[in-house]
């Protein structure tokens, strides 16, 4: 007996943590038979996985509720702006309902109330890894939700809750089922990646009859064993991460760390409420680099945060000059509604802000550069994301995440797929790429 599968149309915005969630509610409609529709018109309801980071994002998210609502009518809202109350219901009371984030079963219940699963669906629809929004070559693999720390810039906590690590067996077999997939880079995230296992109290778990413990070190040294790249995002810099440099200068991880530091003037940290605002993070670089040479450090910073002086803003300069990091953005404070830094005295004028912002980015234009040239000469291995038309490979070397850092270019693909790792000497470089021949 055949029948028409119930279509679901998805629209997935935000941060590769919200990916992450719309990749297992994808994962669980396709098991349970619906259809995934790419269009609005051939959906019979619309699932969309919102952002509630800062308020543009919020913006975005009501336009894109907006725009299903018009075009299809019959809609789901999920995700972090799902989180802020009644921002939703006010803007758009037509929704049919609204989930906070990392919230399957309950998106699930009201998917099924509105639109009713298939008879029979076949459980082989699914392919063992779930349904994925990124290439086939890498994967994000969350290890926890939440966050335990309160910045005052920050409202993820009031939207995502405290620490929530996930079982240890659970993430490492994850990512044996992803690495058997074919996957060549896992890209291990949550909102303090360092504090994995903090909530838990490091307790050991159990993995293929072997007691492993909750925490980053042990995860490090497991997710190693695969031989393919493993790179750690949100990082902050407590004492706990000495110890996986050496992982890193083994080859074991990637030796490539996304610390977002924000700033580096003492009363600002405390302003915003940083953790390990007071460590001091310039001499722990540099024992860092002493042990692993190679390591990458990508950081974000704010400009213009409330109360920050022209002194203030010095400081910062001459600490990116002494800190010398290799890949860095740079974000003018923007408020966010519910966020504490809100109310803080001494907020800095829109054009103080953007020029701050201008002379952060001169200062690390020039650093960026510098650390890119000095890789001309040497011999990298690249992992190949796509070939265009003209038979240029674009290439990451372990210097560069996905969408966020630099790329290495190889003029001649020939014989080359997505996908593949290869050997290339450098022999070029720009403020923000590199380009290479084969070896």
């Amino acid at each position: 007996m055949s029948h028409i599968a119930p279509k679901v149309g998805f629209v997935s915005l935000g941060c590769p943590k919200a990916a992450s969630d719309s990749e297992q509610i994808l994962t669980r409609l396709r098991a349970e038979g619906y259809e995934i529709s790419g269009t609005y018109n051939g959906a019979d309801l619309v699932v969309v996985n919102t952002c509630g980071f800062i308020d543009a994002a919020v913006q975005e998210s009501l336009d894109a509720i907006g725009e299903a609502l018009n075009e299809n009518g019959k809609v789901i809202v999920t995700g972090c702006l799902g989180a802020k109350g009644d921002v939703v219901k006010e803007a758009h009371p037509s929704v049919l309902a609204i989930t906070g984030p990392h919230a399957t079963d309950e998106v699930m219940t009201h998917v099924h109330t509105h639109l009713p699963k298939p008879h029979d669906p076949f459980v082989d629809l699914v392919p063992d890894i779930g349904v994925r929004l990124t290439p086939k070559h890498y994967a994000y693999v969350k290890i926890s939700e939440g966050c335990n720390h309160r910045c005052t810039f920050c409202i993820i906590p009031s939207m995502r809750g405290d620490l929530d690590s996930r079982a240890i067996d659970s993430v490492l077999s994850e990512a044996a089922n992803l690495a058997k997939a074919g996957v060549k880079e896992l890209l291990i995230i949550s909102q303090d990646t360092s504090a994995y296992g903090v909530d838990q109290k490091y307790k050991l778990g159990f993995y293929n009859g072997r007691p492993i413990k909750t925490r980053l070190l042990e995860l490090c040294e497991e997710l190693g064993k695969h031989g393919i790249w493993v790179r750690l995002h949100y990082v902050y810099p407590y004492p706990s991460v000495d110890d996986i440099i050496p992982l890193m200068a083994e080859g074991k991880i990637l030796p490539y760390l996304d610390i977002p530091f924000q700033h580096a003037s003492q009363k600002i940290l405390k302003l915003m409420k940083r953790p390990a605002n007071s460590e001091n993070v310039l001499g722990r670089i540099k024992k860092w680099r002493e042990i692993c040479p190679d390591l990458v450090i990508r950081s974000t910073f704010i400009v213009g945060f409330p109360g920050e002086t022209e002194e203030d803003f010095e400081e910062l300069l001459a600490f990116i000059e002494e800190a010398q990091l290799d890949r860095v953005g740079c974000f003018t404070y923007s408020p966010v509604a519910g966020a504490a830094a809100n109310e803080l005295a001494d907020p800095v004028p829109e054009e103080v802000k953007e020029a701050r912002k201008e002379r952060f980015m001169a200062v690390q234009a020039e650093i960026s550069a510098a650390r890119l040239a000095a890789r001309v000469g040497r011999t990298l291995t690249v992992l190949v994301d796509e070939i265009d038309e003209e038979g240029t490979a674009i290439c990451r070397s372990y210097a560069d995440a996905p969408e966020i850092d630099g790329l290495v270019f190889i003029e001649d693909a020939d014989g080359l797929s997505v996908g593949d790792f290869v050997q290339v000497e450098i022999v070029d470089a720009s403020e923000h790429d590199l380009w290479g021949e084969r070896v």
